[in-house]
C-alpha cells in the first residue's frame, strides 16, 4: 500500500511539474493570461486538438514543440502508472484473498484475535511468541496491513458477523481473544462465538468494571481489565520490586531463555498414578515443578517429590525452552 501511495504521488507531481512550467513558459514567452497559459497548457498536453488561444510567435511555436514531446510522454507514463496500479491491486487482493482462504482452511486447533489494536497486538505476539497457530480479524485495513508485515495470518472483515466467525474456522478452532475496542462490540463478538461453538474458550478485554458479569453471562470464560491491571503492576513494582522483577522474567523471558508452561501427562491405558521423583525432573531436566493442576481442578502448590500424577493432570513447570521440550517427551514416553 505505502508503494502504490508513492506511485501515486510521483504521478501527480509529474503532472503538476508539466502544467505549472507550461503554464509559466506561456505566460513568460507569449504573454498570455495565467488562465488563457494553463487553458493552452492543458489541451496541449491532453492532445485534445483545440485551436491556440492566441496566435504563437517563433518562439512560442518552439516552447510549445517541447511541452508536447515532454508533456505527452508524461501524460502518456501517467496513464500507464494508473493503469498498472489498478490493475496490481486488483490482482494483489484477488490472489490475497485466494492464498488466506486456503491457509484460513488448513487451520485446526488455533486462535482467532478480533481485533488488532495495543491488546490485541500483544496477544498476537504472544501467540506467534508460543509457535500456535492463530488469525487476526480487524476491519481497520492499516492494522490488518501491519500484521501482515509481522508475518502474521490477517484479513480484514468484521468480528462481529457471524460469517466472518465462520470463515475464520470457528468451528475448528481452540480459542478466541476479543480485543474490540468497545465492550459492546467484545460482548456481541462473544455471543455470536458462544452461539456457533458454545465448548470455545474465550478471552476479553474489558473498559469498565460494570461489564465483567455480562461478559461472563455471555460467555466469556476469562475477562481481563487491563487498566486494573496496569494500575496492579505499578504498585507491584513499588512494593514488591523483587517480586515483580520474577514475574517478569518469567513471563517474558528477559536474559535467558527460560519461560513458564503448562504441560498434561498424557492418557495411558490403565497404568495408573506415576510419582514426579520417577520422572528426575529437578536432576536431569532442570525443570522446576511449581504446581499441578489436577484433572478434577485442584490446584497443588510447590507439590513434593513423592506426590502423584495422573492422566489429564497438568504440570506447571518453570525451566528453559529445551528442557521443557524434553520434559513433554519424557511424559510422552513413560505413559507410552
Amino acid at each position: 500500500m505505502h508503494r502504490v501511495r508513492n506511485r501515486l504521488i510521483s504521478i501527480a507531481l509529474a503532472l503538476l511539474l508539466v502544467v505549472a512550467g507550461g503554464t509559466i513558459g506561456f505566460v513568460v514567452v507569449e504573454g498570455y493570461s495565467a488562465f488563457d497559459a494553463f487553458y493552452m497548457t492543458l489541451i496541449t498536453v491532453s492532445t485534445v486538438g483545440y485551436a491556440e488561444v492566441h496566435p504563437l510567435s517563433h518562439a512560442g511555436r518552439v516552447f510549445n514543440s517541447f511541452l508536447i514531446f515532454f508533456g505527452v510522454i508524461i501524460m502518456l507514463l501517467a496513464v500507464g502508472g494508473m493503469t498498472q496500479i489498478v490493475i496490481e491491486l486488483e490482482l494483489n487482493q484477488y490472489f490475497q484473498k485466494r492464498r488466506a482462504k486456503k491457509m484460513i482452511e488448513s487451520l485446526h486447533d488455533h486462535y482467532i484475535v478480533c481485533g488488532f489494536g495495543r491488546v490485541g497486538r500483544g496477544a498476537a505476539a504472544e501467540l506467534k511468541r508460543a509457535r500456535v497457530p492463530f488469525l487476526i480479524v480487524d476491519n481497520n485495513e492499516d492494522r490488518v496491513e501491519n500484521a501482515i508485515h509481522a508475518g502474521m495470518l490477517a484479513v480484514l472483515a468484521d468480528a462481529t458477523s457471524d460469517e466472518t466467525l465462520r470463515d475464520a474456522g470457528i468451528l475448528r478452532a481452540r480459542g478466541l481473544i476479543a480485543t474490540l475496542q468497545s465492550d459492546a462490540d467484545n460482548l456481541f463478538v462473544i455471543l455470536s462465538a458462544k452461539a456457533l461453538k458454545p465448548t470455545l474458550l474465550v478471552s476479553t478485554r474489558i473498559a469498565t468494571e460494570q461489564t465483567e458479569n455480562k461478559m461472563r453471562l455471555a460467555g466469556a470464560d476469562y475477562v481481563f481489565a487491563p487498566y486494573d491491571m496496569t494500575g496492579n503492576r505499578m504498585a507491584q513494582v513499588m512494593l514488591k520490586p523483587h517480586v515483580f522483577q520474577f514475574i517478569d522474567f518469567t513471563t517474558k523471558s528477559i536474559g535467558l531463555n527460560v519461560g513458564i508452561e503448562q504441560l498434561r501427562v498424557p492418557d495411558s491405558s490403565g497404568q495408573g498414578p506415576i510419582c514426579l521423583e520417577d520422572l528426575q525432573i529437578g536432576k536431569e531436566l532442570s525443570v522446576i515443578v511449581l504446581a499441578v493442576r489436577k484433572s478434577d481442578g485442584q490446584m497443588l502448590f510447590n507439590p513434593p517429590a513423592d506426590a502423584a500424577i495422573d492422566d489429564g493432570d497438568y504440570l506447571i513447570v518453570m525451566g528453559e525452552a529445551t528442557n521443557l521440550r524434553r520434559l513433554e517427551q519424557v511424559l510422552n514416553e513413560v505413559r507410552a
